[in-house]
């Protein structure tokens, strides 16, 4: 007898709910959940796939262990056993630096990935970490932290209403979203028209999106910042420049109308490829809008000037006056976010308080790019020891970061290595230890991270659908128990690492003035808790401390976990609003319009207004039906369109001899691929496009559907060499490539572009 069961779908950043059809314990089919308040039925592919990326068989189901150079299945305790014995031993010798930690992409969406990590890092004492946010949105935390005095405070669009979007490097047709969390995204646009609205899409390729859009401008890859300057200039020379009721709060505007004096429409059109004219009208139209908002998202990241580009986005919703104001752009206020504390001044946000051993490349958020993570294994200094030991948590870095084989040597050279993974991979396959998480449906599910970018305030929470299968282990204990291997304290409860956490979140809660617990005794807190083990009583407790919640009794229409379980589709928290200064956390207690770090920056900007590439440049882009390398290994949701070829515009393929369907070589800095020519006028002429998470042709591995069309990694072109300098975010977008034909040796002077340059993207 089937049955049903509600799910918040993990796969990518919308979280749609679904209801799942269950037959024993089988998913067996997912539709969306018509009473989710906030996706209200909505489905994507991947979602409507649930149940085949579920039950993927090439999934693991215990843990592997290395003996005699194999891995072979292994119990839960050997398997611990072998994590203490290889990650301590390194630690005691060569001190905890020479641990590293690399945190993928899919630890923010799950409850284990968001409440167990930093655990981890405080027991090690390790500042070798690495995360996928180096490889993706690292310079928006970098630019909020410094305008706002907190990373974290990123404002998403108000999509429900907004008379005008703006849209800069985003395909959210595509990607369903992203540091934007909205359910439904094609939908809220297709709205926004219907309303009247205007929607504009700067982008190199005319994706689904810029189809959809009122203007599409095809911008020249990786100048971004420099017709985003040139929009807030002609703001302040037209006298359009009007923060409104922002002005208050605002520190440094005088200063930021010098700082892009130099970025006239005229300067910056021959870099763009965007004439001066239509610069001086995206200004005009968004601030004659009576609402508007600009977004930005990966392609205006994963460029040399990635920091800067988020910056501007932000200074443009500032001078139209549409941050923090309904129909702009506004912060939004998730249920388990800290006590909201008084409005004031506070610590503000440091850059570079250590620095890479190697390569000298400063921490950002407390992380090192993920793109030195192979220099920091192979390269031995006079810093300090190279790093010896990894921890690998749902990371597949061989495929998402720069010079895979590179890095894949240095994985194999390891003294150990621990992956906590479903999947051997092109990445787990060097584990010394490999401990699989069960699948979505044998999980819990709470957005920490995405809520606290929702476009509209909300809080949901799943219980796991199926209950744990004979010999699994859930996620949130296989990291309790790998924190405990990890730092010493192999063997204890894994209870104790919730017990942890819940003393020392009352104890600081009950000293703090502004929280409704103060003075309050923590033991008499935490016995207050509910929740069927130590993940949902931590969720418990943060809700009760959150700004909706009961406060431990002082609300009594406050949340808390019982209340959200008695509402299986959720909680509407309602609509964005206006909360400034609250959010702000600078030193000076206003929004710091021209940070030093990003003053700094700007001569390097001023030098790109004379750079013209004068090859071919290569851009990524993704599919629907994928997120990264997670999903090649389900059969459903590849084929069709989600295939890797590289996209290249008529006019360029007849200029090189590159007939569609042929086999292309493409060569960068960091190495070559082949990948089929797919001849097409959706890119614009000069750039080419591969997608990205592709490349799963490696021995060892137990992909099987995947591996039977690889792809190519496109990040194998890059030698990791090329970084935002403010943020160590790595340059994906607007790369140097050379392009010959599959039958024509490269070897010799070819007809095409130059040998790529590096100087643009280098560390300042």
């Amino acid at each position: 007898m089937s049955r049903t069961a509600l799910r918040i779908c993990p796969l990518c950043e919308a979280t749609c709910g679904l209801t799942l059809t269950i037959e024993g314990t089988k998913v067996t089919g997912a539709r969306g959940d018509r009473d989710d308040v906030f996706s209200r039925g909505f489905i994507c592919p991947k979602g409507a796939s649930f149940g085949a990326v579920d039950g993927d068989p090439d999934r693991l189901r215990t843990p592997l262990v290395r003996k005699d150079g194999e891995l072979r299945e292994a119990t839960w305790e050997e398997a611990f056993d072998a994590v203490a014995a290889g990650i301590r031993p390194v630690v005691e010798r060569y001190g905890p630096n020479s641990v590293g930690v690399v945190l993928g992409n899919p630890n923010v969406h799950t409850m284990a990935g968001a409440l167990y990590p930093t655990v981890l890092l405080a027991g090690l004492r390790t500042r070798s970490l690495f995360t996928a946010s180096t490889v993706d949105q690292m310079p928006k935390h970098v630019s909020s932290g410094l305008l706002y005095g907190d990373a974290n405070a990123i404002p998403v669009p108000d999509l429900d209403h907004t008379d005008h979007l703006l849209l800069i490097g985003a395909n959210p047709l595509e990607s369903n979203g992203s540091l934007c969390t909205a359910p439904d995204f094609p939908g809220k646009l297709k709205a926004l028209k219907a309303r009247g609205g205007t929607l504009t899409v700067i982008d190199p390729r005319r994706t689904r999106t810029a189809k959809l859009a009122d203007r599409h401008i095809a911008i020249r890859p990786g100048t971004d910042a420099l017709l985003l300057a040139a929009m807030a200039y002609t703001l302040f020379e037209e006298g359009l420049a009007d923060p409104r009721e922002l002005t208050p709060h605002l520190q440094g505007l005088d200063e930021l109308r010098d700082a892009v004096r130099d970025f006239t429409p005229e300067a910056v059109a021959d870099a763009c490829d965007v004439d001066a004219g239509t610069i001086r009208t995206l200004a005009r139209e968004l601030a004659a809008a009576p609402t508007a908002a600009v977004y930005g998202r990966i392609g205006s990241c994963t460029v040399p000037h990635g920091t800067l580009a988020s910056w501007l986005v932000d200074v443009l919703n500032i001078l139209t006056g549409n941050l923090d104001r309904p129909g702009g752009a506004l912060f939004p206020q998730a249920a388990t976010d800290r006590t909201p504390r008084p409005a004031g001044p506070g610590h503000g946000f440091a850059l570079g308080r250590w620095r890479s051993r190697v390569g000298q490349h400063p921490e950002a958020k407390g992380e090192l790019p993920l793109s030195v993570l192979a220099e920091e294994i192979d390269t031995a200094t006079a810093e300090g020891e190279p790093i010896r030991a990894l921890i690998a948590v749902a990371a597949n870095p061989v495929l998402s970061a720069p010079d895979g084989d590179r890095l894949d040597k240095g994985l194999g050279s390891l003294d150990f290595m621990v992956s906590v993974d479903p999947y051997l991979n092109e990445t787990s396959r060097h584990a010394h230890v490999v401990l699989p998480p069960p699948p979505p449906s044998q999980s819990p599910h709470h957005d920490f991270a995405f809520n606290t970018l929702a476009v509209r305030n909300q809080v949901r929470y799943t219980r796991p659908a199926v209950p744990l299968e004979p010999g699994r282990m859930a996620e949130t204990e296989i990291l309790a128990r790998l924190i405990l291997a990890a730092t010493g304290m192999h063997g204890a409860d894994p209870s104790a690492v919730d017990d942890l956490v819940i003393g020392q979140t009352l104890g600081k809660a009950v000293k703090e003035a502004h929280s409704t617990v103060h003075g309050r005794d923590p033991h008499e807190l935490a016995a207050q808790l509910t929740g069927v083990n130590g993940p949902e009583r931590r969720l418990d407790m943060m809700l009760r401390l959150g700004p909706y919640g009961d406060g431990f009794g002082v609300r009594l229409d406050g949340l808390n976990l019982d209340k959200l379980l008695a509402h299986p589709h959720g909680i509407d928290l309602g609509p964005l609003k206006s909360r400034l200064p609250q959010p702000l956390k600078t030193v000076s207690g206003k929004v710091e319009l021209l940070p030093q770090p990003l003053a700094d920056d700007l001569p390097r900007l001023r030098e790109a207004l004379r750079e013209r590439p004068d090859g071919l440049v290569l851009v990524g882009r993704r599919h629907l039906r994928s997120n990264n390398s997670w999903m090649h290994n389900v059969p459903a949701l590849t084929g069709g369109t989600n295939r890797c070829t590289l996209h290249i515009h008529p006019e360029d393929a007849e200029r090189l001899g590159v007939r569609d369907g042929a086999p292309v070589r493409v060569k960068g800095a960091g190495g070559e691929v082949t990948a089929p020519a797919e001849v097409t006028d959706s890119v614009r002429p000069g750039v080419v496009s591969l997608p990205h998470g592709w490349g799963h042709n490696r021995p060892g591995t137990r992909l099987s559907h995947a591996s039977i069309t690889p792809g190519v990694n496109v990040n194998q072109l890059l030698d990791g060499s090329m970084l935002d300098p403010l943020s160590g975010n790595a340059v994906l977008n607007g790369v140097p490539v050379l392009l010959f034909p599959g039958d024509c040796d490269i070897s010799g002077s070819a007809a095409g572009p130059r040998t790529p340059s590096r100087k643009a993207g280098r560390r300042a």
